[in-house]
């Protein structure tokens, strides 16, 4: 495979969605905000078919507060690249390219004028991806909490979501006193800025 023979395509959030809970490190869209959702193919697909290797979904920042803190003229053209993920195996630079590719795609076919993004470090993540594609490190996020049951590090989303997994946490939290429940802080997320209008990356930076 070779990342120039790759294209891209706008596709339902449909088609997006089980192959970012198969994909990404989250195994989750719960509570995203999409406003796009884009495949990257290529023509290794079986009987001659494309075959999907990544799928990158943006969306408005679920906090307001977050696009008037990076853009606070123009809130509303501040859109959040919120999950990126590819299969395994994928050639070096294929995550650079797919998010060039996107973002040429939103500056020319819609009003948003800014890209956000967040790596976290509980994770693994510095970044480095949007690094390679020339965003702006504009520091670091408020922490978070991470949620522990029995020894185990879940994500804070296991309080509501619904599985039977999820509704047993909540029965014993319910309870109280379980003292193999906890929460810890974890690590301030760093945040990622692209200027699809160097007019604004001007007026900000």
């Amino acid at each position: 495979m070779k990342v120039s023979e790759f294209w891209i395509e706008q596709i339902n959030y449909q088609t997006a969605k089980p192959f970012v809970k198969k994909w990404h490190y989250s195994e989750s869209v719960k509570g995203l905000h999409v406003s796009f959702s884009f495949g990257l193919y290529s023509s290794d697909g079986k009987f001659g078919l494309p075959k999907m290797l990544g799928v990158m979904l943006y969306g408005v920042p679920a906090m307001p507060d977050v696009s008037k803190k990076y853009c606070p003229d123009e809130p509303e053209v501040v859109l959040e690249l919120n999950r990126l993920c590819c299969i395994d195996d994928t050639p070096k630079n294929t995550e650079s390219y797919f998010i060039g590719q996107t973002m040429k795609w939103i500056k020319i076919n819609s009003k948003y004028k800014v890209i956000l993004s967040f790596a976290d470090p509980a994770e693994g993540h510095e970044g480095t991806i949007y690094k390679a594609t020339n965003f702006i490190h504009k520091g670091m996020t408020a922490g978070a909490n991470a949620l522990y049951v029995d020894g185990e590090r879940l994500h804070q989303r296991m309080l509501t979501k619904k599985c039977p997994k999820g509704d047993e946490i909540r029965r014993r939290i319910k309870d109280g006193n379980d003292e193999n429940i906890w929460k810890e802080k974890l690590p301030p997320k760093h945040v990622y800025i692209y200027y699809l209008d160097k007019r604004l990356q001007r007026k900000y930076e």
